[in-house]
């Protein structure tokens, strides 16, 4: 696995070594990375699963690349958070490097099966229309970095892989992903939610393709190992499509605090740059790859879903 100290990779992690599974972490900071991923250990020791986790260094390539050769699956998460900093042309450039260039360097390893990482950002601002695997890709930045990223994945299939590309939208959990970024923004010592503040984010319009965390992990082990007919495309997505609005007047029930104050244009474009246009936009991104492969979502409905994790 690349990323497995990230978001999801560190909830992968967990579940893998839960199911008695070893897990193979490849990082460019292997020290820090045993540190971050120690629970994850200690839950598989005294699982008595007998599974656990290793971690290799980037820079120690012969062992990694034996150690992808011989795996059942490879997961490849890693990659620049979108969200981390202004989109100035140096960390525009960071975050299409850092995903293009190590998928790029898992490939030529030669995973047997390969679970990469992908966004709905790949679709770029769809307006209505409802968005299935077969839909084109947009032209914006992200769906640039998109292309290019999956471009590399599907190399492997060249030499024999069976690759999924998972194309994942807004991640709904309680230690980061979409969700935590709403409820804590960065770069501001408050929660606008706490304080009666929250509401949608422009118009509210558009649309808002969003996950529970426990289904990204479900799907990605599902392409994985459960269903050998998984591959190419995968949305990873609720089945029940929202609009940015109608995901803020649900959170606010459940929070029990008002959605009523909407995010102007100018105020998101003032506080991340360009990165607002990926936030004003949206899809309306349907998981058809998904529900035709057979998999069932534990979170289908977007208030269960807030309510699993928030209430």
């Amino acid at each position: 696995m690349t990323g497995g100290t990230g978001f999801l990779g560190r909830r992968l992690c967990v579940s893998l070594v839960m199911a008695g599974v070893g897990v193979t972490v490849i990082s460019r900071d292997a020290y820090d990375s045993r540190k971050i991923l120690g629970p994850a250990v200690s839950v598989g020791t005294g699982a008595g699963s007998g599974a656990g986790i290793s971690v290799i260094a980037w820079d120690s390539p012969d062992v990694w690349h034996e150690a992808i050769q011989s795996a059942d699956a490879v997961f490849h998460l890693a990659g620049a958070s979108v969200a981390g900093e202004r989109w100035t042309p140096e960390y525009k450039e960071k975050i299409l490097t850092s995903r293009v260039t190590t998928t790029r360097t898992v490939v030529e390893a030669g995973p047997k099966v390969l679970i990469s990482a992908s966004a709905v950002g790949y679709y770029g601002d769809s307006g209505s229309s409802a968005v299935s695997e077969s839909a084109p890709p947009g032209d914006d930045f992200l769906a640039t970095v998109c292309v290019a990223w999956e471009s590399e994945a599907e190399r492997a299939t060249t030499n024999g892989a069976r690759v999924c590309r998972m194309r994942i939208g807004n991640v709904l959990g309680t230690e980061g992903g979409a969700l935590q970024a709403m409820l804590n923004p960065p770069n501001i010592p408050f929660s606008p939610w706490k304080l009666g503040l929250g509401g949608p984010m422009g118009s509210g319009r558009q649309w808002f393709p969003w996950v529970h965390v426990d289904d990204v992990i479900a799907l990605m082990l599902f392409a994985a190992f459960e269903n050998e007919s998984a591959r190419g495309p995968i949305n990873v997505v609720a089945p029940e499509p929202v609009t940015n609005a109608q995901f803020s007047h649900a959170l606010g029930r459940i929070l029990r605090r008002p959605s009523l104050v909407p995010v102007p244009g100018f105020v998101l474009r003032a506080m991340v740059g360009e990165f607002a246009e990926a936030l004003l936009g949206g899809q309306k991104v349907v998981p058809e790859a998904a529900q035709r492969l057979g998999y069932r979502f534990r979170f289908p409905e977007l208030t269960a879903a807030l309510t699993d994790l928030l209430d």
